[in-house]
């Protein structure tokens, strides 16, 4: 779903210095529009592999290439790449889930057609399981978050370069209290954030090793910065609570129009509008600065979930998409899903998502994890009764129920699939 903010990534455009009162208003305002929940949108990025030897790096040349033919393949999504050639499509908002799942189904049939001609496949996988990140963009901002993220250690140029996601878009909800309420969908996506992360982990392996974790993108997305991957830490109401995690969270860098951009070392935004960093701050760096920011569930103006690995197969996307849509829209499925999940704030406690507890065996354990397990199956449960009541087509009912039967009620997830590395046969496991 398109941004409510402007975030750009180019220089800022702009003349007028940001006053810290006006910063705290606009963080207030744009990052939480109440109403109805109404729309729908998924963001889909895939790994691009060679189709008959997924193991073996893809050279720069060809995924260029590759980025060329797509982008001239008609589409109903936005189309991005990401730093290390990951593809990104980004759906419209749809007033339905069938309609995103719809318009998103038939753009990956024509991206998968375009790319299979040049001998390359779309990987579903939550980090790559073979290469090391390397970083086919060279592009300011990239140099800059690259150079910002490695104060913290290797876990940001992995992110960059060789993981990929679904994340799902919802309205951010009612101003009124309830199931549908915008406080209460703040805090479910915080708790049910971290059952999503333990059904779909997909990502054991990286660099040829398995890790110890069930999802080691999650586990890199944790170790990214000391705070830029996490959740607020206030109890205050959300939208006073994101203002001042907004605020106090360090600025990555400042966009110049000429030459490499600045890479401040621990200036947060507030003491950037209080005089602290090379020129004032205007408008378009506060849009740009909350697109560097990446907690489990981002506001911006709607909710971003994105802690979910990449999925497998034809279909294996639109299973996150349609049980965590069902679980926040469908007002009964809302409200029984938010009881089912409150007792897990007890086994995370104080510390923010990802860096707690419950979000850690979620990475780790998956659904191994015995109160994860049980919390999934009751979700799925109230999902899969949820979704004719959402319009739901038989596909993806029986889409949703086959994950159900395959891993969800077995205490599995599909990274258990994969015992080892070897090379599966062509179509199967890692050939996704």
């Amino acid at each position: 779903m398109p941004p409510d903010t402007l975030g750009q990534h180019g220089p800022p455009v702009d003349a007028t210095p940001l006053g810290e009162g006006e910063a705290e208003d606009l963080l207030r305002g744009i990052c939480f529009k109440t109403g109805p929940p109404r729309t729908v949108g998924v963001e889909l990025e895939w790994l691009i592999h060679d189709r008959e030897q997924p193991e073996a790096a893809v050279s720069h040349d060809r995924l260029r290439a590759a980025a060329d033919a797509v982008r001239a393949t008609p589409l109903d999504a936005a189309l991005t790449f990401e730093p290390g050639g990951q593809l990104e499509l980004s759906s419209q908002p749809a007033g339905s889930l069938m309609a995103c799942i719809d318009a998103t189904a038939s753009d990956l049939v024509s991206v998968r057609d375009t790319l299979g001609r040049a001998g390359l496949t779309l990987a579903g996988l939550g980090v790559d399981p073979w290469q090391p990140p390397r970083r086919l963009l060279q592009e300011p901002r990239y140099d800059a978050m690259e150079a910002a993220l490695d104060r913290s250690g290797s876990a940001g140029r992995a992110m960059m370069c060789t993981s990929a996601s679904v994340q799902v878009c919802l309205d951010a909800g009612e101003e009124e209290p309830g199931p549908l309420g915008y406080a209460r969908r703040w805090q479910l996506g915080h708790l049910l954030g971290a059952v999503l992360v333990a059904a779909f982990a997909n990502s054991p392996f990286r660099e040829g090793r398995r890790t110890g974790w069930r999802s080691t993108r999650q586990a890199l997305w944790a170790d990214l910065d000391p705070d830029r991957s996490l959740a607020p830490r206030s109890r205050l109401a959300p939208r006073d609570a994101w203002a001042s995690h907004v605020l106090a969270t360090p600025v990555m860098c400042v966009r110049n129009g000429d030459g490499p951009w600045d890479i401040p070392q621990g200036l947060t935004f507030r003491d950037w509008i209080r005089g602290g960093g090379p020129r004032p701050p205007l408008r378009a760096d506060l849009d740009y600065h909350i697109t560097t920011l990446f907690p489990p569930v981002r506001p911006r103006g709607h909710l971003e979930l994105r802690m979910i690995d990449a999925q497998s197969g034809t279909d294996g996307w639109l299973v996150p998409l349609a049980v965590t849509t069902a679980l926040f829209d469908d007002p009964e499925a809302a409200e029984t899903v938010y009881r089912t999940v409150k007792p897990l704030a007890e086994t995370a406690g104080p510390p923010a998502a990802p860096r707690n507890a419950l979000w850690t065996a979620a990475a780790r354990d998956g659904l191994s994890d015995p109160e994860l397990a049980a919390a999934a199956e009751v979700c799925f449960t109230i999902a899969l009764e949820a979704l004719p009541r959402m319009g739901a087509s038989d596909h993806v009912l029986g889409t949703v129920a086959a994950f159900h039967d395959r891993y969800v009620a077995r205490g599995r997830c599909p990274a258990d699939d994969f015992p080892d590395l070897a090379r599966p046969p062509h179509g199967k496991g890692l050939v996704r």
